[in-house]
């Protein structure tokens, strides 16, 4: 099985977390903006990350694609079965793309991508006003709603908090992880959760990279 794309993209890297927490062995191509490898296209029409491969299946976003990993492979269930608890991960998970348009689209590409990948100036005054305006009242909202249990449904690890923590790793690379001060629920969360061997094994290549970017 082979996911296409940079684990620097929040959806990538939820794709590739999602299959180690479930234990199927996936093979990371990355690929650079704008790729036209035919294989990534057949799974990907419109050049979106991530597409997938199994064998002759091919399929691209992220929920479709752990969605099939999960029906793939019982156990771990990490989309519950519970019709309520089902709906609610899949909310988080919409949720998580909320997130990812703030710190990924607004944040992270003007601040990182376009200057640094595409050779070109960020916006930074739409980077400044996502980070003063649209992130403090997300990260609000979570720290009122993460559980006393430190998960998002049925008091276990499931779909939902992979997908909400995905994004916070973008942060850490902008040199904003989330202020413990302020909200120390969601910092613990978000800890716990990029310090997982699903994600740290990611985001520790990705900071590698961007050590190195920087040297």
């Amino acid at each position: 099985m082979i996911v296409y794309g940079s684990s620097m993209s929040p959806f990538v890297r939820k794709v590739l977390a999602f299959a180690a927490e479930k234990g199927v062995e996936v093979e990371s191509k990355p690929l650079g903006l704008g790729n036209t490898d035919p294989d990534f296209r057949e799974a990907s029409p419109f050049g979106k990350i991530p597409g997938f491969r199994d064998g002759d299946f091919a399929i691209s976003d992220s929920t479709a694609i752990v969605f099939y990993l999960d029906a793939l492979k019982a156990d771990p269930a990490l989309i519950p079965s519970d019709a309520k608890a089902r709906a609610r991960t899949i909310w988080w998970d919409e949720f998580a793309d909320t997130i990812f348009a703030v710190c990924g689209g607004k944040m992270f590409f003007n601040r990182i991508v376009a200057p640094k990948f595409l050779g070109r100036e960020g916006d930074e005054k739409i980077a400044a006003d996502a980070e003063c305006n649209e992130l403090p009242p997300l990260l609000r909202f979570l720290e009122e709603r993460i559980p006393d249990s430190g998960w998002l449904v049925e008091d276990r690890l499931t779909l939902a908090d992979i997908a909400v923590a995905s994004p916070f790793a973008n942060l850490r690379h902008l040199g904003l992880p989330v202020d413990a001060d302020a909200y120390p629920r969601l910092a613990a969360y978000v800890e716990k959760m990029l310090d997982r061997p699903s994600f740290k094994t990611w985001v520790d290549k990705e900071s590698a990279f961007f050590a190195r970017l920087a040297a």
